[in-house]
Protein backbone atom coordinates (compact mmCIF):
# COMPACT_ATOMS: atom_id res chain seq x y z
CA UNK A 1 0.00 0.00 0.00
CA UNK A 2 1.43 3.37 -1.09
CA UNK A 3 2.16 5.44 2.03
CA UNK A 4 -0.29 8.56 2.51
CA UNK A 5 2.75 11.01 2.37
CA UNK A 6 4.06 9.37 -0.83
CA UNK A 7 0.82 9.84 -2.12
CA UNK A 8 1.04 13.79 -1.70
CA UNK A 9 4.30 13.77 -2.81
CA UNK A 10 3.59 12.18 -6.25
CA UNK A 11 -0.14 14.19 -7.14
CA UNK A 12 2.45 17.31 -5.87
CA UNK A 13 4.96 16.66 -8.68
CA UNK A 14 2.73 15.65 -11.23
CA UNK A 15 0.57 18.76 -10.43
CA UNK A 16 4.00 20.67 -10.53
CA UNK A 17 4.28 20.24 -14.13
CA UNK A 18 0.68 21.78 -15.29
CA UNK A 19 1.92 25.23 -13.99
CA UNK A 20 4.87 27.91 -15.71
CA UNK A 21 6.46 26.53 -19.02
CA UNK A 22 4.20 23.67 -19.99
CA UNK A 23 5.64 20.76 -21.57
CA UNK A 24 3.28 18.26 -22.43
CA UNK A 25 5.35 15.46 -23.26
CA UNK A 26 7.37 15.73 -19.70
CA UNK A 27 3.68 15.73 -17.96
CA UNK A 28 2.98 12.68 -19.77
CA UNK A 29 5.69 10.70 -18.58
CA UNK A 30 4.91 11.88 -15.35
CA UNK A 31 1.99 10.52 -15.08
CA UNK A 32 3.18 7.24 -16.46
CA UNK A 33 6.11 6.86 -14.57
CA UNK A 34 3.85 8.19 -11.51
CA UNK A 35 1.08 5.81 -12.63
CA UNK A 36 3.36 3.12 -12.73
CA UNK A 37 4.85 3.29 -9.32
CA UNK A 38 1.23 3.39 -7.54
CA UNK A 39 0.01 0.24 -8.99
CA UNK A 40 2.95 -1.97 -8.92
CA UNK A 41 2.66 -2.24 -12.64
CA UNK A 42 5.90 -3.36 -14.93
CA UNK A 43 4.40 -1.18 -17.80
CA UNK A 44 1.92 1.95 -18.28
CA UNK A 45 1.87 3.78 -21.72
CA UNK A 46 -0.39 6.56 -22.67
CA UNK A 47 -2.01 7.37 -26.10
CA UNK A 48 -3.95 10.65 -27.41
CA UNK A 49 -6.83 10.86 -29.83
CA UNK A 50 -5.47 13.23 -32.51
CA UNK A 51 -8.37 14.94 -33.10
CA UNK A 52 -9.30 13.05 -36.25
CA UNK A 53 -10.38 10.10 -34.33
CA UNK A 54 -6.63 8.42 -34.42
CA UNK A 55 -4.60 7.51 -31.18
CA UNK A 56 -1.19 8.09 -30.98
CA UNK A 57 1.59 7.33 -28.49
CA UNK A 58 2.58 10.04 -26.05
CA UNK A 59 4.34 8.65 -23.70
CA UNK A 60 5.52 5.27 -21.57
CA UNK A 61 7.32 4.11 -18.46
CA UNK A 62 9.24 2.56 -20.00
CA UNK A 63 10.60 0.68 -23.25
CA UNK A 64 8.69 -2.69 -23.13
CA UNK A 65 5.76 -0.04 -22.58
CA UNK A 66 6.14 1.93 -25.51
CA UNK A 67 6.56 -1.04 -27.87
CA UNK A 68 3.48 -2.28 -26.44
CA UNK A 69 1.05 0.76 -27.62
CA UNK A 70 3.26 1.19 -30.58
CA UNK A 71 2.13 -2.55 -31.25
CA UNK A 72 -1.03 -2.03 -30.48
CA UNK A 73 -1.26 0.99 -32.72
CA UNK A 74 0.01 -0.92 -35.61
CA UNK A 75 -2.41 -3.31 -35.58
CA UNK A 76 -5.54 -1.78 -34.65
CA UNK A 77 -6.01 -4.02 -31.74
CA UNK A 78 -5.49 -4.06 -27.96
CA UNK A 79 -7.10 -3.32 -24.50
CA UNK A 80 -6.05 0.96 -24.72
CA UNK A 81 -7.82 0.79 -28.15
CA UNK A 82 -11.40 -0.65 -26.21
CA UNK A 83 -10.42 1.93 -23.68
CA UNK A 84 -10.88 4.64 -25.84
CA UNK A 85 -13.42 3.13 -28.24
CA UNK A 86 -15.66 3.31 -25.58
CA UNK A 87 -14.69 5.27 -23.21
CA UNK A 88 -15.34 2.33 -20.06
CA UNK A 89 -12.21 1.17 -18.43
CA UNK A 90 -11.21 -2.33 -19.48
CA UNK A 91 -10.61 -3.53 -16.39
CA UNK A 92 -8.82 -7.10 -14.53
CA UNK A 93 -7.80 -8.54 -17.81
CA UNK A 94 -5.84 -11.80 -17.69
CA UNK A 95 -3.60 -11.85 -21.24
CA UNK A 96 -3.22 -15.30 -21.31
CA UNK A 97 -7.23 -16.03 -21.26
CA UNK A 98 -7.05 -13.39 -24.05
CA UNK A 99 -6.00 -14.76 -27.25
CA UNK A 100 -9.52 -14.82 -28.85
CA UNK A 101 -10.48 -10.80 -28.03
CA UNK A 102 -7.05 -9.41 -29.35
CA UNK A 103 -5.34 -12.60 -31.41
CA UNK A 104 -2.66 -10.56 -32.50
CA UNK A 105 -1.83 -8.32 -29.09
CA UNK A 106 -1.84 -11.32 -26.80
CA UNK A 107 0.85 -13.39 -27.74
CA UNK A 108 3.15 -9.93 -27.89
CA UNK A 109 2.52 -9.11 -24.30
CA UNK A 110 3.09 -12.20 -23.02
CA UNK A 111 6.24 -12.29 -24.65
CA UNK A 112 7.09 -9.05 -23.06
CA UNK A 113 6.57 -10.50 -19.89
CA UNK A 114 3.40 -9.77 -19.14
CA UNK A 115 0.00 -10.97 -17.67
CA UNK A 116 -2.74 -9.13 -17.04
CA UNK A 117 -4.08 -5.29 -18.09
CA UNK A 118 -5.97 -2.37 -16.69
CA UNK A 119 -6.61 0.59 -19.20
CA UNK A 120 -8.71 3.87 -18.25
CA UNK A 121 -10.13 6.08 -20.41
CA UNK A 122 -8.80 9.53 -20.36
CA UNK A 123 -12.17 11.35 -20.33
CA UNK A 124 -13.67 14.29 -19.43
CA UNK A 125 -18.17 14.36 -19.59
CA UNK A 126 -18.30 12.51 -23.04
CA UNK A 127 -15.80 13.75 -24.51
CA UNK A 128 -12.98 10.69 -24.52
CA UNK A 129 -9.57 12.22 -25.32
CA UNK A 130 -7.16 9.42 -25.21
CA UNK A 131 -6.31 6.05 -22.89
CA UNK A 132 -3.77 5.56 -20.25
CA UNK A 133 -2.99 1.67 -19.94
CA UNK A 134 -1.13 -0.01 -17.00
CA UNK A 135 0.21 -4.00 -17.44
CA UNK A 136 1.47 -6.32 -14.65
CA UNK A 137 4.06 -9.36 -14.92
CA UNK A 138 1.58 -11.38 -12.71
CA UNK A 139 -2.08 -11.79 -13.26
CA UNK A 140 -3.19 -10.32 -10.05
CA UNK A 141 -6.36 -7.63 -10.58
CA UNK A 142 -5.54 -3.89 -9.01
CA UNK A 143 -6.62 -3.26 -5.29
CA UNK A 144 -9.68 -0.88 -4.84
CA UNK A 145 -7.46 1.67 -3.63
CA UNK A 146 -5.17 1.03 -6.36
CA UNK A 147 -7.56 1.72 -8.89
CA UNK A 148 -8.84 4.64 -7.34
CA UNK A 149 -5.44 6.60 -7.37
CA UNK A 150 -4.69 5.43 -11.23
CA UNK A 151 -8.63 6.89 -12.27
CA UNK A 152 -7.23 9.94 -10.28
CA UNK A 153 -3.89 10.53 -12.53
CA UNK A 154 -6.26 9.48 -15.86
CA UNK A 155 -8.54 12.48 -14.54
CA UNK A 156 -4.94 15.31 -13.67
CA UNK A 157 -3.73 13.79 -17.23
CA UNK A 158 -7.09 14.94 -18.88
CA UNK A 159 -7.35 18.21 -16.79
CA UNK A 160 -3.58 19.06 -18.34
CA UNK A 161 -4.40 17.87 -21.57
CA UNK A 162 -7.36 19.75 -22.21
CA UNK A 163 -5.35 23.01 -20.32
CA UNK A 164 -2.64 22.29 -23.24
CA UNK A 165 -5.39 22.45 -25.43
CA UNK A 166 -7.28 25.23 -25.09
CA UNK A 167 -4.45 27.17 -24.60
CA UNK A 168 -3.39 26.17 -28.18
CA UNK A 169 -6.39 27.02 -29.49
CA UNK A 170 -6.12 30.47 -27.67
CA UNK A 171 -2.83 31.10 -28.92
CA UNK A 172 -3.95 30.43 -32.52
CA UNK A 173 -6.83 32.35 -31.88
CA UNK A 174 -4.71 35.59 -30.82
CA UNK A 175 -2.13 34.80 -33.71
CA UNK A 176 -5.21 34.78 -36.24
CA UNK A 177 -6.85 37.88 -34.84
CA UNK A 178 -3.34 39.28 -35.39
CA UNK A 179 -2.36 38.34 -38.69
CA UNK A 180 -6.21 39.37 -39.49
CA UNK A 181 -5.25 43.51 -37.87
CA UNK A 182 -2.19 43.06 -39.59
CA UNK A 183 -4.00 42.54 -42.64
CA UNK A 184 -6.83 45.01 -42.21
CA UNK A 185 -3.54 47.59 -41.87
CA UNK A 186 -1.35 46.84 -44.74
CA UNK A 187 -4.89 46.81 -47.03
CA UNK A 188 -6.07 50.30 -46.02
CA UNK A 189 -2.28 52.01 -46.45
CA UNK A 190 -2.49 50.08 -49.86
CA UNK A 191 -5.66 51.86 -50.76
CA UNK A 192 -4.32 54.94 -50.01
CA UNK A 193 -1.57 54.69 -52.48
CA UNK A 194 -3.80 53.45 -55.18
CA UNK A 195 -6.03 56.26 -54.38
CA UNK A 196 -3.19 58.69 -54.59
CA UNK A 197 -2.08 57.50 -57.48
CA UNK A 198 -5.00 57.19 -59.87
CA UNK A 199 -6.94 60.18 -58.38
CA UNK A 200 -9.90 57.84 -57.12
CA UNK A 201 -11.59 57.33 -54.19
CA UNK A 202 -10.45 54.36 -51.77
CA UNK A 203 -13.43 52.06 -52.32
CA UNK A 204 -12.43 52.52 -55.76
CA UNK A 205 -8.90 51.56 -54.94
CA UNK A 206 -9.93 48.89 -53.14
CA UNK A 207 -11.87 47.62 -55.85
CA UNK A 208 -8.62 47.88 -58.17
CA UNK A 209 -6.89 45.92 -55.79
CA UNK A 210 -9.22 43.13 -55.68
CA UNK A 211 -9.49 42.93 -59.46
CA UNK A 212 -5.45 42.65 -59.73
CA UNK A 213 -5.60 39.71 -56.78
CA UNK A 214 -8.19 37.80 -58.67
CA UNK A 215 -7.08 38.24 -62.19
CA UNK A 216 -3.51 37.28 -61.37
CA UNK A 217 -4.84 34.62 -58.49
CA UNK A 218 -2.87 36.53 -55.67
CA UNK A 219 -4.01 37.02 -51.96
CA UNK A 220 -5.29 40.58 -51.81
CA UNK A 221 -2.80 40.73 -48.50
CA UNK A 222 0.33 39.89 -50.15
CA UNK A 223 -0.72 42.39 -52.79
CA UNK A 224 -1.59 45.25 -51.00
CA UNK A 225 1.78 44.06 -49.16
CA UNK A 226 4.00 44.31 -52.28
CA UNK A 227 2.27 47.54 -53.32
CA UNK A 228 3.22 49.11 -50.10
CA UNK A 229 6.54 48.21 -49.83
CA UNK A 230 7.36 48.19 -53.61
CA UNK A 231 6.91 51.19 -55.88
CA UNK A 232 6.98 49.11 -59.13
CA UNK A 233 4.10 46.52 -57.59
CA UNK A 234 1.94 49.75 -57.46
CA UNK A 235 3.38 50.90 -60.80
CA UNK A 236 2.39 47.50 -62.58
CA UNK A 237 -1.01 47.44 -60.49
CA UNK A 238 -1.70 50.77 -61.80
CA UNK A 239 -0.77 49.92 -65.34
CA UNK A 240 -3.38 47.15 -65.52
CA UNK A 241 -5.85 49.68 -64.36
CA UNK A 242 -6.00 51.73 -66.85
Amino acid sequence: MISTSRLSDLFVEVADTLVDDFDLIDFLHHVATNAAEITSSTAVGLMLDDHAGNLRFMAASSEDARLLELFQLQNSEGPCLDAHDTGEEVADIVIEESMERWPVFTPRAIELGLRSAHCFPLRLRDQVIGAMNTFRADASPMSQEERRVARALADLATIGLMQERALRRAEELTEQLQFALNSRIVIEQAKGAVARTLEIGVDDAFGVLRAYARQHRLRLTDVARNVVADRAALQALVDSAT
